[in-house]
């Protein structure tokens, strides 16, 4: 695939089919988001890829816990309640969402599934926790933005081979459960994860494409001819 076709065409996808992803495929998307730059060539990202029993522990835990409960425990700061135009994108989405998934505004029960499908992982068949070396937490969020890096090359490689993804932070939304299941150590931060498998394409929020805005809204151009 070309890489303006990848970009271009990816998407987030939050319905799979059950089929396993094979780890040889997944070692060589590791492989190549691995490429990513990274501040004084750090690299302070690693990939815990979860399926199977341990996969389904968390989304248990996670499930559990949010069901009665129990507030959430990032080990990274939350990004708080969102304002002004930034609330209004994130209002679109979700209408663009329930819209294509026949969710009407007064059903209670499919809003609720909804929203605990992210804490389940989407039910796909792979999860991957991406955590970064606690050494360098104190070095501001230059670790944050590597990670940032390093999953957009994550979700890339693997839309490039036919597997859909979705960046899920409902998913470490509980990270004592995920560090648990996943057994990650203590000298690592839970960052993010991302849902990843094989898209169920009947499945309709899968056709959701978000708006972007345009060039001439976030760019300016210094110095240069008009």
């Amino acid at each position: 695939m070309e890489l303006k076709q990848a970009i271009e065409g990816r998407r987030s996808i939050r319905g799979y089919k059950p089929d396993p992803v094979p780890r040889e495929m997944l070692e060589e998307i590791i492989a190549l988001a691995s490429r990513a730059p990274s501040s004084m060539n750090t690299q302070p990202w690693h990939f815990h890829v979860l399926t199977g029993a341990p996969l389904e522990a968390v989304r248990k835990g996670n499930s559990e816990r949010m069901l009665s409960g129990v507030p959430p425990q990032r080990e990274i700061p939350d990004h708080g309640a969102y304002e002004g135009v930034h609330r209004d994108r994130q209002v679109g989405i979700a209408k663009q969402l329930f819209a294509a998934m026949g969710i009407e505004r007064d059903d209670k029960e499919r809003r609720q599934d909804w929203v605990m499908r992210g804490f389940r992982q989407f039910d796909a068949p792979v999860s991957i926790v991406v955590t970064f070396d606690k050494s360098v937490e104190n070095h501001g969020t230059i670790g944050h933005f590597d990670l940032g890096a390093v999953t957009y090359g994550l979700v890339l490689a693997a839309w490039d081979r036919g597997l859909g993804t979705v960046i899920n932070g409902q998913g470490i939304m509980q990270s004592p459960v995920v560090r648990e299941h996943a057994q990650i150590p203590e000298d690592q931060v839970i960052m993010t994860c991302v849902a990843m498998g094989w898209p169920d394409e009947s499945f309709e929020a899968n056709g959701v494409v978000s708006t972007r805005r345009s060039v001439a809204e976030t760019a300016r151009f210094i110095g240069f001819d008009d």
